[in-house]
């Protein structure tokens, strides 16, 4: 029998689909049988948030996108890119959009507005910091060094694992019960860096220190490193106590608890990715 165009079943495009929550998502969903385009400059076809000229080619035969932004939600133009992809989405065939943002960032939340402008069948899944920051990401080579130096003093956060995230992405692409709300994620406890320091050092069996620096100190580390100034902005959210309390939307919609840090610094370190 000739299989007509008609038969072929539409692809969810994962924007940042290599990355650390979308090749997670990807995994799932092709567990489930359901095709996925990757959403990258090295996709295929490929996609760039810079040149819209690459967007309806990546958004041919998809009826639903995972959103992810990168640098970061925060800065300057994402919230406009976002909006001006959604409506050539919803343009496209493809209203089904689930937008990865951060949690008490108001830039962000302006994105969330922008994409929902756009009429689009929106999910927004709010998370916090990774986990996976600290071996997938820039992190990793002060955990290898044995030293994290950074301007959070003793502030708190409730670190997320990228697998929870995923989870409930994937849920919010295949589960129409999940059009039209915002679930906001963390993991089971507030940590400090400090505390970090310590599950790291368990974890690995050698010491991992936490050492408090200023904000002007940690700029010029960043300037040293060719890495945006914009990167010191992101650690405003913990300093301020804005997400210093824990959600509950990885129980809300996966019915069970989010996994711990201790949990994943464990299996992180069994892979030997901190190995000096």
């Amino acid at each position: 029998m000739t299989r007509t165009s008609n038969d072929i079943t539409p692809a969810a495009l994962l924007i940042g689909g290599n990355g650390k929550t979308g090749r997670r998502v990807a995994q799932k969903l092709r567990a489930q049988g359901r095709p996925v385009r990757i959403g990258s400059r090295t996709g295929d076809p490929a996609f760039d948030w810079n040149v819209p000229g690459t967007w309806g080619p990546s958004l041919e035969g998809v009826d639903r996108v995972y959103v992810t932004y990168y640098p970061d939600l925060g800065f300057p133009g994402a919230a406009e890119q976002v909006g001006a992809f959604a409506e050539a989405a919803v343009a496209a065939g493809a209203p089904r959009l689930v937008l990865l943002s951060g949690r008490g960032e108001p830039a962000a939340q302006h994105a969330e507005q922008c994409l929902k402008a756009s009429g689009a069948d929106w999910t927004v899944v709010r998370a916090g910091w990774f986990n996976q920051n600290f071996d997938e990401d820039f992190f990793l080579e002060p955990v290898r060094a044995g030293e994290l130096a950074l301007p959070t003093e003793y502030a708190v956060e409730a670190f997320v694992d990228a697998d929870d995230i995923a989870e409930v992405v994937a849920a919010a692409l295949t589960d129409d019960r999940h059009t039209g709300r915002t679930s906001e994620l963390s993991g089971p406890r507030l940590m400090s860096f400090a505390d970090v320091a310590a599950e790291l050092s368990k974890a690995t069996g050698r010491e991992i220190a936490y050492v408090p620096v200023s904000d002007e100190e940690y700029r010029g580390a960043l300037r040293e490193a060719g890495l945006p100034q914009e990167f010191a902005d992101l650690f405003t959210q913990i300093l301020d106590g804005r997400n210093a309390h824990l959600v509950h939307g990885v129980e809300e919609v996966l019915g069970r608890k989010p996994k711990d840090f201790a949990d994943y610094a464990r299996e992180a370190a069994a892979t030997g990715v901190w190995e000096v």
